[in-house]
């Protein structure tokens, strides 16, 4: 099962630019705690749009990993602030228990060598 997440900014205010970042990185920190997968990508789970948000979704769907998509297009400030988040330049990102796992690249590396499932079995996110 896939779940979306959606980011909901607050109003404009004094201090918009500070709030909205604080709003940001909170929304971030949240879903990332409140959920045991969480793939911060472009588009959503059923319609990525990027390839390497897609391949990264095609990698979960087939491992049979439940996971929450967040659409970083969906706000700018949301786009950015995840690099922030995590320091990671890149997009799609994976946190898994609260943990950054990588992009694209590294889930890919991980799932061609074999380390991707007994990862998610071990953390007991799928079956072995």
């Amino acid at each position: 099962m896939t779940d979306v997440t959606q980011f909901e900014p607050t109003g404009p205010g004094p201090d918009e630019a500070i709030d909205t970042r604080h709003a940001v990185q909170t929304f971030i920190g949240d879903t990332i705690k409140d959920n045991p997968v969480v793939l911060f990508m472009k588009g959503e789970p059923e319609q990525p749009r990027c390839g390497f948000s897609a391949v990264t979704v095609q990698i979960l769907d087939h491992l049979g990993v439940p996971f929450v998509g967040v659409d970083v297009l969906q706000n700018d400030d949301l786009r950015q602030g995840i690099k922030v988040f995590s320091d990671w330049p890149t997009i799609p990102q994976l946190y898994v228990n609260g943990e950054l796992v990588g992009g694209s690249d590294i889930v890919r590396e991980m799932f061609q060598s074999g380390e991707l499932k007994p990862y998610f079995a071990e953390r007991g996110l799928i079956q072995a």
